[in-house]
């Protein structure tokens, strides 16, 4: 009999391990989805998978966006999973909840009573999300746990690494004998692991602050943010009031309370017969692996959904759908808005408009783009457009020969466009500064922007000029000259520019900045046309 009790543990435990493994293999298969989405030319289309069997995600970009996309029907696993098995994705799947497993302690810090009043917020969060989401704003999806740990690592910790690991690249690199391991290393990280020009982690300061809370809470109570704050969770939580598996309790249980230490979440009762709420419980299992006695199991059952003391009541509901609107309304009031959207620069293929509406805030593309020209947005696009990604041309430039922010997009805020459809869409405009320009201001040679243009035919035309040389002689020199018809504002003239601090050759933003180019129309040079930056025929 002895024997007996002690082989029990050991088989049971075999749930915690299988659960252990299963988030184990879900967060490699996120850090692989990660790193082949920077893969080049092509990155796989599984790179968007995750985002798609985000239900929160699909729903409110399809409100906000009136449009039902094709792929969007992957979310329906996630939701016929949480139908039958309550909340199994935030406890054996979310790659943001394994993340919060790993790198906190397992002791409780906090007693239930201190938490539970907490509990409400994450209903009243996802009701703020798709309120906003019905005027057309997708913000508060910042707090999609998704795209929390995603946008962190491609806006913030993956740009730091880079600049880390090339700072003792450069440093190993000056010792000979170290050389040739330098360079395979180099062969090896680049473009697999991180883009072939170095990332900027500046952006991503604000993008890392918010996960860094979220580890922070954790500290404070197991599982704060998915207990308490998160919208998705609160989504997954309404759905597993009516889950098919349930936890069952024998009425023989001896009342040892194990079941109670032990939850993460807080949710057995014990002066409820040591029931559970299903829409709490993450099906971790560690109730089933700590009952001594055997009295704890998850099994098939009728649905009972039952609405708890601390689940928000009608009160609540509304003031958070009112707070909504009225935050709606501030957001695209004078008040926050960007006074001006003037040098915000937007992605191939789309306007400010357009992707700040239908934009979830991933930072897919971020990861994609080559050239680290990619940068979530602070305060450039105004609240309403917080990290939102923004092309920035003097930290890098939208690669000629690349499509890839428009094949990773999960839901084609950024239009997966061919490579040559993208070519002729117009980012923006470049306009020279007469008094930074070398050639301009100094009479000194420099032709660089017109010999960046990736363009057949090039948008820097350069015209001579005679002027005198210090010396007194009669010279020539090269003015250069923006055919605003042929440029695409790709930003390559304004990242090479050699002029240091801002550059002479700007790129801003045009007013149909998503349209594309028509063929055949001549272009106007700099100074003529006026500054609109409309395209050709207009």
């Amino acid at each position: 009999m002895a024997a007996e009790v002690r082989r029990r543990p050991r088989r049971r435990s075999q749930w915690r391990r299988l659960r252990q493994a299963v988030q184990a293999l879900s967060l490699l298969g996120f850090l692989a989805l990660f790193i082949a989405a920077a893969r080049q030319p092509n990155p796989p289309p599984i790179v968007a998978l995750l985002f798609r069997l985000d239900p929160l995600a699909v729903l409110a970009q399809s409100i906000a966006s009136r449009t039902l996309l094709a792929t969007s029907v992957v979310a329906l696993l996630t939701l016929a999973l949480t139908l039958v098995f309550g909340r199994a994705w935030c406890g054996w799947l979310c790659p943001l909840g394994t993340v919060l497993d790993v790198i906190t302690p397992r002791r409780r810090r906090a007693a239930r009573a201190s938490l539970e009043p907490w509990r409400a917020v994450k209903y009243l969060m996802l009701a703020a999300v798709l309120v906003a989401a019905l005027f057309g704003s997708l913000t508060l999806l910042v707090l999609d746990p998704i795209t929390i740990l995603f946008r962190a690592l491609a806006a913030g910790l993956s740009p730091a690494a880079d600049w880390l690991v090339t700072a003792l690249e450069r440093l190993a690199y000056s010792v000979e004998a170290l050389r040739p391991s330098v360079v395979w290393l180099e062969g090896v990280l680049r473009p697999t692991v991180f883009p072939v020009e170095p990332a900027h982690a500046a952006a991503g300061l604000g993008v890392v602050l918010l996960l860094v809370v979220i580890v922070g809470l954790d500290w404070l109570a197991p599982r704060f943010w998915c207990r308490a704050l998160c919208p998705l969770g609160g989504l997954l939580a309404l759905l597993s009031k009516v889950a098919l598996v349930r936890c069952h309790v024998n009425p023989a249980c001896s009342g040892c309370k194990a079941c109670v230490r032990i939850c993460p979440t807080d949710t057995i009762r014990a002066d409820r017969g040591f029931a559970s709420d299903p829409a709490e419980c993450t099906v971790c299992l560690d109730c089933v692996d700590g009952c001594p006695g055997r009295d704890t199991t998850f099994r098939f059952a009728p649905p009972r959904p039952a609405w708890q003391e601390y689940d928000p009541n009608r009160r609540q509901a509304l003031a958070a759908i009112g707070a909504s609107a009225v935050g709606f309304g501030l957001l695209t009031s004078d008040l926050v808005r960007a006074k001006s959207t003037e040098t915000v620069l937007r992605p191939p293929g789309t306007t400010n408009e357009e992707l700040v509406g239908t934009c979830i805030r991933c930072a897919a593309c971020v990861r994609a783009c080559p050239t680290g020209a990619l940068s979530p947005a602070v305060a450039e696009a105004g609240v309403e457009g917080i990290w939102s990604p923004i092309l920035v041309p003097r930290i890098g430039y939208c690669d000629y020969s690349c499509n890839a922010c428009g094949q990773v997009c999960p839901v084609e805020a950024i239009p997966p466009l061919a490579l040559e459809v993208k070519r002729q869409q117009v980012i923006g405009i470049a306009h020279i500064d007469q008094d930074r320009c070398l050639p301009w201001a100094n009479q000194t040679d420099c032709i660089v922007c017109e010999e960046m243009c990736p363009l057949p035919e090039k948008a820097i035309r350069l015209e001579q000029a005679d002027v005198v040389g210090e010396d007194g002689e009669p010279r020539i020199i090269l003015l250069p000259h923006v055919e605003r018809g042929k440029c695409i504002g790709c930003g390559i003239c304004e990242y090479k520019c050699p002029v240091s601090g801002e550059a002479a050759i700007r790129v801003l933003s045009s007013s149909e900045g998503g349209a594309m180019r028509g063929r055949g129309e001549s272009g106007q040079g700099e100074g003529q046309g006026g500054g609109s930056g409309h395209g050709p025929g207009r």
